[in-house]
């Protein structure tokens, strides 16, 4: 059977199983993520075993160059707080509000028709990501309790694990009345190519990964597509600085996790700082193992140093323009002074990928200026961009990270994946015409009068 054929027999499912969950009370969605909870809990040896394996693989390919140390680690599960995190998750997104259902705009349009504006599913996802298999629970867990049917593909560098997660997702929603087609796992691109097509079937495709994934997706599909290309992501040290602040959070932003999309990847120091703050905040990411791509201006800074900073010589080199672009994923930052706010915040409108940028300052009206001046899905001021998460924003889990200009932006969480039909309801005993209401004699006018609820009351 044809990958064509086989993609619309998914996509058909997935829509059919979409419809028939419409009609479910949201009781039936919590269960479910208890049920696969639990189902995980249950074959977490087995679930790690297949993720080591795919650990194994992804080190040979890493030896012949063909993926990056940082894809690799992406793809560990029993790193760290990963697998606990990853559970905690589906709890979290159990516990949170049901999205869907609530009204934000009622209007008595007449006597007896009532309008209301009711927050709903979007319909069928399309999520594509690389590595990170945590991702297939924590988008099935998000899609579930957002009234969402959802097909997942992941990177096939985590084929064994993300084929054993979903094993346990299945097993979940077959202990409820949600069919067994509302979350589906596919393996192969052949099917993610014949997918894209069927814009009748699939209402959203959400791509999580590098540049080129993102990009060849959105060439791909008439489907509309949220996510983002890249993380590059800025701190700006304001010429008001705390010295403490500075080095606390741009080591951390760089480093807690360098390969995340979330993690900075460019510094920018304003020039009254290159002989006090930056020296320090230098020297603390060279204690850090960070590699530093100067400008001449930063890179003189440190090199007027009374003593040459250790690994000065090993980690500090100078930047190119391309330095700027380029979202390094590991122990590198790059570094530029720029002479005033404004020109930092030029610098980060031109140059970053919209996604998180932090600037570190004692001024109220700096920060003001640079959080509405800087056009990205997240401004922080004096905290790393490392918060910019689903999770840390208490979403329970995000199903990406959105730099688009509609609908959701920044980490999306569930109501990122809820849209809102109108439902108009008469009561009238013969019913409500259009051809009542006007201008004249016998016409009706409008009440629009509004109606205070956040439910639809049948």
């Amino acid at each position: 059977m044809g990958s064509d054929i086989v993609a619309e027999e998914i996509a058909k499912a997935a829509k059919a199983a979409f419809e028939k969950s419409q009609l479910l009370p949201a009781a039936v969605r919590i269960d479910a993520l208890a049920n696969i909870k639990q189902q995980l809990e249950a074959n977490k040896s087995e679930i790690l075993v297949a993720n080591k394996q795919d650990m194994e693989a992804a080190q040979v390919e890493v030896d012949a160059g063909r993926i990056s140390n940082a894809m690799m680690k992406r793809l560990d599960l029993g790193q760290g707080d990963k697998w606990t995190s990853m559970l905690k998750g589906v709890q979290d997104v159990a516990d949170l509000p049901d999205p869907t259902g609530l009204v934000s705009y009622a209007s008595q349009l007449d006597d007896d028709l009532e309008l209301y504006r009711v927050s709903c599913p979007i319909g069928v996802l399309l999520v594509i990501f690389e590595a990170r298999p945590e991702v297939v629970v924590n988008i099935a867990a998000l899609a579930i309790k957002s009234g969402n049917a959802a097909i997942l593909k992941g990177g096939k560098e985590s084929n064994h694990t993300t084929h054993l997660l979903a094993k346990a997702i299945s097993q979940g929603l077959a202990q409820t009345s949600l069919p067994s087609t509302y979350i589906q796992v596919i393996q192969t691109r052949a099917e993610v190519s014949a997918l894209l097509d069927l814009d009748c079937y699939i209402d959203l495709v959400i791509p999580r990964g590098g540049n080129s994934l993102v990009k060849a997706i959105q060439n791909s599909t008439r489907i509309p597509v949220m996510g983002h290309a890249d993380g590059l992501c800025h701190v700006y040290l304001d010429e008001s600085a705390d010295h403490q602040k500075a080095v606390r959070v741009v080591v951390d932003s760089k480093t807690n996790y360098p390969s995340a999309c979330n993690a900075a990847e460019t510094l920018i120091v304003h020039t009254s700082l290159l002989n006090s703050v930056w020296q320090e905040v230098a020297q603390a990411l060279l204690a850090a193992d960070v590699h530093l791509l100067c400008d001449s201006h930063t890179l003189s800074a440190l090199a007027s140093l009374p003593g040459v900073p250790e690994k000065f010589s090993s980690h500090v080199h100078s930047s190119t323009e391309s330095s700027y672009s380029i979202e390094h994923l590991d122990l590198t930052i790059s570094v530029i002074a720029l002479p005033s706010l404004h020109s930092a915040i030029q610098f980060i409108n031109s140059h970053s990928s919209h996604h998180t940028d932090s600037i570190i300052t004692e001024s109220e009206r700096a920060a003001s200026a640079f959080c509405r001046g800087v056009d990205s899905a997240g401004t922080f001021v004096n905290a790393s961009t490392r918060f910019a998460d689903g999770f840390r924003y208490g979403f329970g889990t995000e199903v990406g990270i959105s730099t688009g200009r509609i609908h959701a932006r920044g980490p999306v969480g569930l109501e990122g994946l809820v849209i809102y039909k109108y439902i108009l309801r008469s009561k009238a005993e013969r019913g409500h015409i259009v051809g009542e209401f006007g201008v004249g004699e016998g016409k009706k006018s409008f009440k629009h009068a509004a109606i205070a609820t956040t439910s639809v009351p049948f």
